[in-house]
């Protein structure tokens, strides 16, 4: 998941000031984890009343990985719901797929052509993916990464789309010449990517493209993974009671938090010391609006018991709205696909204005939209 803070060129009606555009890019992989909630989109929707908003499900780079059609598609009109439920009102932003914008597959083509292969190769995501898959990686002297099939499993393949990921990712960033891109620490590297990209497409065809900048924002919580506290919440994560998920009933978040990773400590206080603690800690503030420091004082005296407790009730009625908004809007189809064609209406006017220069750039001839 990035973020894209990007200019504008209109005005606010009311200060006649200009007015920042907030570009949000997202995987459809299905529910949304509670660090997702806390960490981003519950910060995404206190901006939509001062700031023009957009929000990419990248169905695109979804594909990289084996994914079955329906699941997908179902996968992009869950997104929209839950975003929808989570406070992301279309009527104040603008949603949209990926696949449905003209633009992003094409400025990542004009982008391939002048990335050479060594530097995609280098990309510690793409690195780490293929040693998912069983492969081996080894730089030479030269920088040049080499690959042993030794130990893959069976029928294992790394796909071109999945080496080319980052450039995809740059024109996300490029096709609305973004200014600051708010990144997770495990983006820095296809920032710094992008931002070369940039300066490499202004040094050959002169200035086109804004040198974003990345910075990791200091607001919302960072939750970590309730059975290994050292590690950032994950979707992906094979224990299902690692995670927590907005859409996950009482019950559900009952189990996962009586059975977090605490210590044999049983002094409630937030240190580097005690991960599993500090995790629930940050949990409760997020959610409650409490200081740490208020709750270790409340908790003075109390075992692990208690907070659990506590914490397992405002999760559940926290999130309860959520539940319900969701589960009310994934019946009706034809709202989230009339969310979906509005907002990507809102994003193709802004992409054809960089993309048109890209392409006069590069030497193709112009061409008439119908």
């Amino acid at each position: 998941m990035y973020n894209q803070l990007i200019r504008n060129d209109f005005m606010t009606q009311s200060e006649g000031e200009k007015k920042k555009v907030i570009l949000t890019c997202a995987q459809p992989t299905g529910k949304l984890t509670l660090g997702n909630y806390l960490g981003a989109v519950r910060n995404w929707s206190n901006m939509l009343e001062n700031h023009e908003c957009y929000f990419g499900i990248v169905d695109l780079h979804a594909i990289t990985t084996p994914a079955h059609p329906a699941t997908l598609r179902q996968n992009v009109y869950d997104c929209v719901a839950q975003y929808v439920a989570c406070g992301l009102d279309p009527e104040k932003s603008h949603q949209f797929a990926q696949s449905h914008v003209i633009g992003h597959t094409e400025l990542a083509w004009v982008l391939t052509c002048l990335t050479p292969i060594g530097e995609l190769q280098r990309m510690t995501q793409f690195k780490d993916k293929a040693a998912k898959l069983g492969f081996k990686t080894a730089e030479t002297e030269d920088g040049e990464v080499k690959f042993s099939h030794e130990g893959a499993r069976p029928q294992a393949s790394i796909n071109a789309g999945l080496l080319c990921y980052p450039v995809l990712m740059a024109a996300d960033i490029l096709l609305y010449n973004a200014d600051l891109v708010p990144v997770g620490e495990d983006q820095r590297q296809h920032m710094e990517l992008c931002r070369d990209l940039a300066q490499r497409f202004n040094h050959q065809f002169s200035d086109t493209f804004t040198i974003p900048d990345a910075f990791v924002p200091k607001t919302g919580a960072k939750i970590m993974s309730l059975t290994e506290p050292t590690k950032k919440m994950s979707k992906s994560d094979e224990n299902e009671r690692a995670t927590l998920y907005v859409l996950d009933e009482p019950d559900q978040i009952k189990k996962k938090i009586a059975s977090a990773v605490t210590d044999s400590e049983a002094v409630i206080r937030s240190t580097p010391e005690k991960p599993g603690v500090s995790n629930l800690l940050t949990i409760h503030s997020a959610l409650s609006g409490q200081t740490v420091e208020e709750l270790e004082e409340s908790y003075a005296g109390k075992g692990y018991g208690a907070l659990k407790e506590d914490l397992t009730e405002i999760i559940s009625s926290s999130l309860q709205p959520v539940r319900e908004k969701y589960h009310e809007l994934i019946k009706d189809k034809a709202y989230l696909k009339s969310v979906l064609a509005q907002g990507a209406a809102a994003a193709q006017k802004r992409a054809y204005r960089v993309l048109g220069k890209v392409y006069r750039k590069v030497g193709f001839p112009d061409r008439e939209r119908t």
